[in-house]
């Protein structure tokens, strides 16, 4: 199907920039696509809506025979998380180590080990690095103490000032490096979507709530030849939370003239479907999985370690749904195909980077996954992923 004018729905991730970060980096990644491929096109200025968690901008890409016109709504969410980022690291750190070892008694943890090793890997080093700061502080308070002893002063005294040396040399640690290993981020990350996953975020389910609403007007009110709803990262499972809530609010929903796809990228469903207590996540999957309204289709790859590949987002959570399946279409993709060659090594190791050149433009013109094309080029993303294989 050629596309002349698409809306795409973006689910925002658990990332406290929020909308001025994504906004420039759309803009930016366009304009890169457009000299890749030698097109044309601009990107609006954003229209914020003071009475709704929503923010839409409008982007039109030119090329020999088409025109494309994209309404990109970004649905916003950051107050919320930049509230989780507020609370203090003592609060954090301890919530983090008890919602991992919930997660290990669990046996959550190995079934991502078996699911995928890496991934696995990255789930467990958030807990595994920040014991080995704890550590190392430790060994530098009881040194400290040592030295206290040593002086004459009393042990008690010692022990004290130990204690305290430990624990700031634990913390600065902690603080020196977190721009370089996210373990904070991290801890607000993990605890936020054990919460989630558990029942506990009635913000946050308000919130999808509320976004299932957006979409489901939104589309009544279009009239783009496709609509697209996005989740990258752990807007993966969020964008599958809102679009199933969306089609028990609208039945019909995708059988109103326009075709409604779910794309997910650098997903990480798992983190939620694993546990025991989200049921209510898998029958989700579940009814998305036989859905013939939705189209869905899920891009992953090797090279990026915080998504799972390769992995079946329903057969991998234990669901079978029989002959009725039809989603999601997976598509595996190589960033060698999207990046110049020269330095793959290198990149492909800067784990947050590589992880979000799903959202970034390519630097090869024929790699099958092309996140601007998708959005704006005039190629059906059901005809674009079956184009990928």
């Amino acid at each position: 199907m050629s596309v002349r004018r698409r809306l795409v729905v973006y689910v925002q991730g658990y990332d406290p920039r929020g909308l001025p970060e994504y906004y420039r980096m759309f803009r930016q990644e366009f304009r890169k696509t457009l000299a890749l491929y030698g097109l044309t096109g601009s990107v609006g200025k954003p229209a914020n809506d003071p009475e709704r968690f929503v923010t839409t901008w409008h982007a039109d890409m030119h090329g020999a025979g088409w025109d494309v016109d994209t309404t990109y709504m970004f649905l916003r969410w950051e107050d919320i998380i930049r509230r989780d980022f507020a609370r203090p690291a003592w609060w954090k750190v301890p919530a983090m180590y008890l919602a991992m070892l919930h997660t290990i008694a669990q046996g959550m943890v190995w079934r991502i080990l078996q699911a995928h090793w890496r991934f696995g890997l990255f789930i467990i080093y958030p807990m595994v690095l920040t014991t080995l700061w704890a550590l190392a502080g430790a060994a530098v308070g009881l040194a400290a103490a040592k030295l206290i002893a040593w002086t004459g002063l009393p042990l008690w005294l010692g022990d004290l000032i130990g204690a305290g040396v430990g624990f700031a040399a634990f913390a600065f640690a902690l603080n020196a490096t977190e721009k370089h290993t996210y373990l904070l981020y991290l801890c607000d990350d993990i605890v936020s979507t054990w919460q989630f996953a558990h029942g506990r975020r009635p913000d946050w389910e308000a919130r999808m709530d509320l976004f299932a609403g957006y979409l489901v007007d939104a589309v009544k009110a279009s009239d783009a030849d496709e609509v697209v709803v996005v989740g990258h990262s752990s807007g993966s499972f969020l964008a599958v939370d809102v679009v199933d809530r969306a089609l028990a609010r609208d039945p019909a929903l995708g059988e109103h003239g326009r075709p409604v796809r779910l794309l997910t990228i650098g997903a990480n469903l798992p983190v939620v479907g694993f546990y025991k207590k989200a049921q209510w996540f898998r029958d989700r999957l579940r009814r998305l999985a036989v859905s013939s309204q939705i189209g869905w289709v899920d891009f992953q790859s090797r090279h990026d370690i915080m998504n799972l590949w390769p992995f079946d987002p329903v057969a991998g959570h234990g669901i079978d749904p029989g002959p009725a399946r039809r989603n999601p279409k997976v598509v595996s993709i190589s960033f060698r195909d999207m990046w110049r060659p020269g330095n793959f090594g290198r990149r492909r190791w800067r784990f947050f980077q590589a992880h979000f050149q799903f959202l970034l433009a390519n630097e090869l013109t024929e790699a099958p996954y092309d996140y601007y094309l998708i959005c704006c080029g005039p190629q059906d993303l059901a005809a674009r992923a079956a184009a990928a294989h």
